[in-house]
């Protein structure tokens, strides 16, 4: 007899932030909450006994490997570690066979890969959810993390203005979907050609979004500065044209200076201190990297049992 998906209710993936509701975001931000707190006190919180995360990296990780793979031991499962060197992936077999492959093995698939389409099939044809580690589309796990790290330190974002200084990548569409539904604003600074794609994003009305020039007007007011390299993984050919263009658009002490009195900053690392941000900043009061970097641990393992388990009373 062929294998049943183990999941309660219907197949639900988490390929962009938008694959859940404003309801279901915030009933996962909230079971982080209870998680993290459970985990400071050395309570264990064993709800995915016995279930199995494979992890698949088209792209190398750290943060991403580290807070998946200990997650899920924390929540009592085990973990599978796949490369493009050691499956499948990297010869000839379609993704959707592996997809039906490993999908009958596992009970969650979190895949770290190049093109969104890539998850897509890979998600079309699994028995089990698939999350998203990061795509050159989006990075939603990040985003889940950065917002609970806020609400951790300022309260409720919304209402509140996020300015996005640098390339318009994935962290930046990924902010985007966050504030059309969480109902907040979104600042964008980039340089001419970096921007974001308009055949993307359609037309967002200003209570959404507003993109800016002078990065310095982007992060006017703002109640969270937030940035990434200027060079991600993938685009390094592009890296000395790219460290010209974006020579303004270092977040610095000045930038901060204009912001909301009790602004916070993140960036989701890997940080290069002097391009991006300057050393000041990132290590500054006003920083909340390193809470940001391990509530990725806290908010996965929340996202991981509710595609397992729904919401759990």
């Amino acid at each position: 007899m062929a294998s049943t998906p183990s999941q309660t209710g219907p197949l639900r993936h988490f390929l962009q932030f938008r694959d859940l509701s404003r309801d279901e975001i915030h009933y996962v931000l909230d079971r982080a909450r209870l998680i993290k707190d459970k985990f400071k006190r050395y309570q264990p919180h064993h709800t995915l006994h016995d279930r199995n995360l494979a992890m698949v990296f088209e792209k190398a990780s750290t943060r991403t490997r580290v807070s998946f793979e200990a997650g899920m031991y924390q929540l009592g499962g085990s973990v599978i570690h796949l490369t493009t060197g050691d499956s499948q992936l990297g010869r000839a077999e379609p993704i959707e066979d592996t997809a039906r492959v490993i999908s009958r093995m596992v009970d969650l698939v979190m895949i770290r890969t190049f093109e969104q389409t890539r998850i897509e099939r890979f998600a079309a044809h699994s028995r089990v959810p698939v999350i998203n580690g990061l795509t050159n589309e989006f990075h939603p796990c990040q985003i889940l993390a950065d917002i609970f790290t806020y609400i951790e330190h300022a309260g409720s974002i919304e209402g509140k203005t996020v300015a996005w200084i640098g390339d318009g990548n994935n962290m930046a569409y990924t902010w985007l979907q966050a504030a059309e539904i969480l109902g907040f604003r979104l600042h964008v600074s980039a340089p001419q050609g970096y921007q974001l794609d308009r055949k993307r994003i359609g037309q967002p009305p200003e209570t959404v979004l507003r993109e800016f020039a002078d990065p310095m007007q982007a992060c006017r007011g703002a109640h969270l500065v937030t940035t990434d390299v200027w060079t991600s993984m993938g685009y390094e050919a592009e890296n000395e044209e790219r460290r010209q263009a974006f020579a303004d658009w270092c977040v610095d002490a000045e930038m901060m200076a204009v912001a909301d009195p009790a602004a916070l900053f993140m960036h989701c690392l890997p940080a290069h201190r002097g391009e991006e941000v300057t050393g000041d900043v990132i290590d500054g009061p006003q920083s909340v990297v390193w809470d940001e970097a391990e509530n990725r641990l806290h908010v996965q393992k929340a996202l991981m049992e509710f595609l397992l388990l729904g919401q759990v009373a």
